[in-house]
């Protein structure tokens, strides 16, 4: 699991645009774990954070939303809700077993394995700044843009 202080782990994620890696990323990034992809929750986080995506972007900010889906199934979903927050793939999981977001959950008394919603803002140098654990969906992405003001203000 990571905590506050740590670097961006040196783990691959698939983007959009080819792979990922994380430990070289350079500048300021909120990485934010989700289930699945056209789930109510998930759908609704992605939109929250598209809108806010353009003052991100004038903060200097990159988003990045994760998931086990495909990079097919994840260009279904940006297309069917507009969504311009940027994507990536965790298919095998790494990533979400070193953020510590992959646990065992429980529904209606069965127990599976599962992404704890989560969202991680790591400052310009690659040191985690924030994490938000067990994320509720709503007025989240408008929290996350106010801890990335006060982290670049400080």
């Amino acid at each position: 699991m990571i905590n506050q202080g740590d670097r961006l782990p040196a783990v691959e994620l698939e983007g959009a645009d080819g792979p990922f890696r994380l430990a070289d990323h350079q500048g300021p990034l909120v990485l934010y774990f989700y289930p699945k992809d056209d789930t109510a929750g998930c759908t609704r986080e992605a939109q929250d954070f598209s809108a806010l995506l353009p003052e991100f972007a004038a903060l200097g900010v990159e988003l990045l939303g994760v998931s086990k889906d495909s990079a097919a199934k994840h260009g279904k979903f940006a297309v069917k809700y507009d969504l311009t927050v940027p994507l990536a793939t965790d298919a095998e999981g790494v990533a979400m077993e070193a953020f510590g977001v992959w646990v065992e959950k429980q529904l209606y008394g069965r127990r599976y394995m599962g992404v704890d919603r989560s969202t991680f803002l790591f400052a310009a140098d690659g040191t985690l700044f924030r994490a938000w654990r067990k994320v509720r969906v709503p007025g989240h992405a408008e929290a996350v843009l106010a801890a990335a003001k006060a982290m670049l203000a400080a």
